[in-house]
């Protein structure tokens, strides 16, 4: 059996640092907002050769008298420009900047004012989602005082502890990929966020559960440190494989899914192995804690 109760001290201290670590960079370096969030034009251009280098398309666009454009190689023979909001006549101006040697694919825009709602309803909905995690996960457990040593509630607040862990290490994830490979986070992160929160929720749910079960059939003598450590163990195996191959399909479509879903993918790659690690080395532990500081 692992020690997993037993070095609960160990895993906070690294929880501590990655969230730590995660809300400074966040602080110092911020989100790379893409324009679905601030608004802006997004072009996508596709070479019928091959793509020349991006500081030869920077400098065609440059003399043309735009500057700080965001131009990114997408794809095998693509590129993707974004900007501020252009009018129809700055698009038609910057396509000349790739001398007809291909064609347009996309050209799309979002207004400021769509852009600052959608940051506004994203917050919305997941504080909405973490409200109704918590008021489920209370009510799931209900009827566990009567075997156990804490309120139901705290597993609801325990379970919301670990989602915010979670989400926290994948947003400081993404500010690190953001400023060293120039990735933005548009709705498809919103999602992968809002995914992350689901299998988060599920996967310590199980472990709480065999906890539940645990301590209906537990001896007077043993203690909630011991269930818990035997109810983790009992749940690790079946925790790992589920993640593991999870992680092994969503690596098979980084790799080959091609550049459109690429970063989305990662961005869920990032979340499950977080949300895996705070299901079985964060969340029970945390309960062990709490019951300890209760008695």
């Amino acid at each position: 059996m692992l020690p997993i109760i037993r070095w609960r001290k160990i895993w906070f201290a690294l929880s501590g640092f990655l969230i730590a670590s995660s809300l400074v960079m966040l602080a110092v370096r911020g989100l790379k907002m893409g324009t679905d969030f601030t608004g802006g034009s997004l072009l996508e251009y596709e070479y019928q050769d091959s793509t020349p280098d991006i500081a030869v398309i920077r400098s065609n666009i440059s003399e043309l008298g735009f500057e700080g454009f965001n131009i990114q190689p997408y794809g095998e023979k693509g590129v993707l420009v974004r900007a501020p909001e252009l009018k129809e006549a700055d698009h038609q101006k910057i396509l000349q900047a790739f001398e007809g040697k291909g064609e347009e694919k996309r050209f799309e825009s979002v207004g400021p004012t769509i852009g600052k709602e959608l940051r506004r309803t994203t917050f919305y909905a997941t504080i909405l989602v973490v409200i109704f995690i918590l008021l489920y996960v209370s009510w799931a457990f209900r009827k566990v005082t009567q075997f156990g040593k804490i309120n139901a509630w705290v597993y609801g607040a325990v379970t919301v502890i670990a989602l915010f862990h979670d989400i926290i290490i994948l947003t400081g994830a993404f500010v690190i990929i953001g400023h060293y490979f120039g990735v933005e986070v548009d709705t498809s992160f919103v999602a992968a966020l809002l995914t992350t929160l689901g299998y988060s929720v599920n996967d310590t749910i199980v472990v709480f559960d065999r906890i539940r079960e645990n301590l209906l059939k537990s001896s007077t003598g043993e203690t909630f440190s011991q269930i818990a450590e035997k109810s983790v163990n009992e749940t690790l195996a079946r925790s790992l494989s589920t993640s593991f191959t999870a992680v092994l399909t969503l690596m098979a479509m980084f790799l080959f899914g091609g550049e459109t879903i690429r970063y989305f993918v990662l961005a869920l790659i990032i979340g499950i192995t977080a949300g895996t690690y705070s299901s079985i080395f964060l969340a029970s532990p945390l309960l062990v804690w709490w019951e300890k500081r209760q008695f």
